[in-house]
């Protein structure tokens, strides 16, 4: 099994960043893997931390229509280059926690995607260059109000709310260019989602180097890489799965957001 990155909270309210064990013991790391972190002795046992988000990005860079099929889903085909819109950090949850239903849409959907970890500072790089950048791979669900994103001249109001963006559970070095991405939802044990992450029309590193060409990009930041075909709605209740061959599985369900709700818990679940 490849070595997993988490991040965690521990009951005194520190976080942490560490490697998780078989026992599920965390072994803390005193620093962002990425910024050289290095084991310690401490280490914290299953009862002791909650898991986060496995990283708190700066910046949340996503690619829309990066795959052939899900292009022609949304009625269309995919870009000369590469579709760039941004998530809002306030967006990122973690992995079990919930994902919340706004009260102004009426159609969310589903979108797994394999997520991207830079681990140094990145401009104006070459993909050969870029492909260096990246320092390891997660998993996203990018969440997304389908009905107002139709609505809007833009994407923003439909990709940013609270908890837009689960994230997680951990973070892996390397992955199998040719890995399996499922979605699962609720109790079906047919995927709604199912492809390979090589079929993704430009590549992880070419779009970390297109990304480069426009903003720098920072320690920790996500770049989500697009999703397959397969969208489809969610509503309160549903328990959504996004698995990837050789990272693992994240796992949320949807709850009602309802007017002028507090949204502490939901920062404190980054």
């Amino acid at each position: 099994m490849a070595q997993r990155y988490i991040r965690v909270q521990s009951l005194e309210g520190r976080i942490h960043y560490g490697i998780l064990q078989l026992s599920l013991e965390v072994l803390l790391l005193d620093a962002p893997p990425w910024l050289q972190g290095q084991p310690t002795e401490e280490s914290l046992t299953p009862d002791e931390y909650q898991i986060l988000a496995p990283c708190a990005p700066s910046k949340i860079v996503a690619v829309g229509k990066n795959y052939v099929e899900h292009a022609a889903e949304m009625g269309s085909s995919v870009p000369k280059e590469p579709l760039l819109f941004l998530k809002p950090p306030s967006a990122v949850i973690a992995t079990a926690t919930e994902i919340k239903y706004p009260q102004q849409s009426r159609r969310v959907d589903y979108e797994g995607e394999l997520a991207l970890v830079i681990g140094d500072r990145t401009s104006d790089c070459t993909p050969e260059q870029a492909q260096k950048k990246i320092w390891g791979y997660t998993i996203a669900n990018d969440i997304t109000a389908r009905d107002l994103q139709r609505q809007d001249s833009q994407w923003t109001r439909a990709k940013g709310f609270d908890t837009f963006c689960p994230l997680g559970p951990w973070i892996v070095r390397e992955i199998n260019p040719s890995a399996q991405l499922q979605t699962f939802l609720n109790d079906n044990p047919q995927p709604v989602q199912s492809a390979s992450i090589e079929e993704m029309v430009y590549s992880p590193a070419v779009l970390v180097s297109y990304i480069s060409q426009v903003m720098t990009l920072l320690p920790g930041d996500v770049v989500l890489t697009g999703t397959p075909p397969g969208v489809g709605a969610l509503n309160a209740g549903d328990r959504i799965r996004v698995e990837i061959e050789g990272i693992g599985r994240l796992e949320n369900t949807v709850i009602l957001r309802y007017a002028n709700e507090n949204s502490e818990s939901t920062i404190q679940n980054l």
